[in-house]
């Protein structure tokens, strides 16, 4: 039975909308011809997807309940694409209430459908001996199978896409390491899919009949093993073969800190992935397919999945990427401009220069900072940084950007997001990096009374009790050097480039 073709005027809700997959599934919905409103906690950070002035875009979170009342209104499916990556006590019990307050408000609401995407469980392994984020994904998966809403649950092990955490993590590993000392899990049995077979499987999660209420196993045409998708991406990639020592002492923890080591993907975001990998996780069944048959060309294979995806690396056409989620613990508040905020200390560094350039060439500059570009200061003094935040479990420089040239509200930039952007004039960034309180870093385009172009830098600092404090005054007599150092380095490549663009 093959899926009936969306009425006009149906309205997907999509949570989730800021992260990879829901960045990705927006888009395909509304070209298959969906009405899509997005739940966003902040919507601010979907306004520079170029999808936005297509879609409606709500504020509210899905453990509110109200905002879930308003944003569920004239709903007729709902996409559930929220779920913890952290590695805390009651992540499972945060997952666990979330999930039974959207069951109940999209029943309420009555919603026709929910679909939502989680993870392929092994088989024949009890729940006591799954992984807890695994664990987690199935009982989320019940409890909205369970709401009386007809519900559509896909699991899926590995995706496989540009961006995809799987991806950076099989990507980094088999080009930085030619020869690797590796878990046993390397040995497991894995079935990968492609991204696009996702988002073609979650459009398609739609439009199933009202009788269809049950778990679909989705996976790529390949039953591979780790190892075996190490050696594909070498020979994809042009590499050399790589040589793989499995060792049986490494467990999910051990092998998550070895991956934050070695890839942008931090280890508390590894270990769910390893843990994941521990049992074999193959599809048992492939019913899905009487709702969205394949054609031509589907499933798509995992070499082809891996070509797809770099290219789309080497072309810097990556529309989501996995860290387009803030990571567990992420502050949200706006930046403070009372210097009283919140009853303390507001510390600064503020940075003036004037630049022989154009305010066009300092932007270029501006926007292109981090990543391979670097943050043009002491780049010792940043990659010790990194690395003392990644020993702490933070998440590093490593994540790089989505884009080598444009940035969007809501990117990662190595240890810092993209809270705000006013093209052409500033760039405000907030830190993600592990710290006794909270940090912003702004960089903006200027003009003197003179008409000159200015360069202004301002770093912000707002400590949390005693080790705040601490924090801040052991590092700034680095500031000069740092900061200091940034605006002169800045100034200099925006005047470089604006000479070079100029000509003879």
């Amino acid at each position: 039975m093959a899926t009936s073709t969306p009425t006009k005027g149906t309205r997907c809700l999509v949570t989730g909308a800021s992260g990879y997959i829901g960045g990705r599934l927006v888009p395909e919905l509304l070209d298959s011809g969906y009405r899509v409103r997005c739940l966003a906690r902040h919507p601010a950070k979907l306004r520079d997807f170029p999808w936005t002035a297509r879609a409606e875009i709500v504020r509210g979170d899905v453990t509110d309940a109200a905002s879930l009342r308003e944003a569920l209104a004239g709903v007729d499916v709902a996409y559930y694409l929220v779920h913890s990556m952290n590695s805390t006590a009651d992540f499972e019990n945060a997952d666990r209430l979330a999930a039974r307050t959207f069951a109940a408000e999209a029943r309420s609401a009555g919603v026709r459908r929910i679909v939502y995407l989680g993870g392929l469980t092994p088989r024949g392994v009890p729940a006591d001996r799954l992984s807890p984020h695994l664990r987690s994904r199935t009982e989320v998966g019940r409890i909205l199978l369970d709401s009386g809403v007809p519900t559509t649950v896909l699991r899926a092990a590995v995706v496989i896409g540009s961006g995809s955490a799987s991806f950076e993590m099989l990507r980094y590993l088999t080009e930085r390491l030619p020869v690797m000392v590796t878990p046993s899990w390397v040995g497991s049995q894995v079935q990968p899919i492609a991204v696009r077979d996702v988002l073609r499987y979650l459009v398609a999660g739609a439009a199933m009949p009202p009788d269809v209420s049950r778990t679909f196993d989705i996976g790529g045409p390949d039953v591979l093993t780790y190892r075996d998708m190490m050696v594909r991406y070498a020979a994809v990639a042009g590499l050399r073969r790589r040589l793989i020592v499995p060792v049986p002492v490494l467990t999910p923890r051990l092998s998550s800190q070895w991956i934050g080591l070695v890839t942008p993907v931090p280890a508390a975001l590894a270990r769910p992935l390893t843990e994941s990998l521990r049992h074999e996780v193959i599809c048992t069944e492939n019913d899905i397919a009487r709702y969205a048959p394949d054609g031509p060309g589907t499933p798509i294979p995992f070499e082809r999945a891996l070509r797809l995806a770099l290219r789309r690396v080497r072309d810097a056409q990556v529309t989501t990427r996995w860290s387009s989620a803030s990571p567990p613990g992420a502050p949200s508040d706006p930046l403070p401009t009372d210097p009283g905020w919140a009853g303390g200390s507001l510390y600064t560094d503020e940075r003036t220069r004037t630049v022989d350039a154009s305010p066009a060439s300092l932007w270029r500059v501006i926007e292109g900072v981090g990543g391979e570009n670097g943050w043009y200061s002491f780049p010792l003094a940043w990659a010790v940084r990194g690395w003392a935040d990644r020993l702490v479990g933070g998440v590093g420089l490593r994540r790089g950007r989505r884009d080598a040239q444009r940035l969007r509200v809501g990117d990662a930039l190595d240890f810092w997001r993209v809270e705000e952007i006013d093209r052409g004039h500033l760039l405000r960034l907030r830190a993600e990096m592990r710290l006794p309180g909270l940090a912003w870093l702004e960089m903006a385009v200027d003009r003197d009374a003179q008409g000159r172009t200015t360069y202004r830098q301002r770093a912000l600092f707002h400590p949390r009790g005693l080790a705040g404090q601490a924090y801040w005054w052991s590092v700034a007599p680095f500031h000069a050097a740092v900061f200091g150092g940034m605006a002169r380095n800045i100034a200099r490549t925006a005047e470089t480039e604006s000479a070079r663009r100029a000509g003879p």
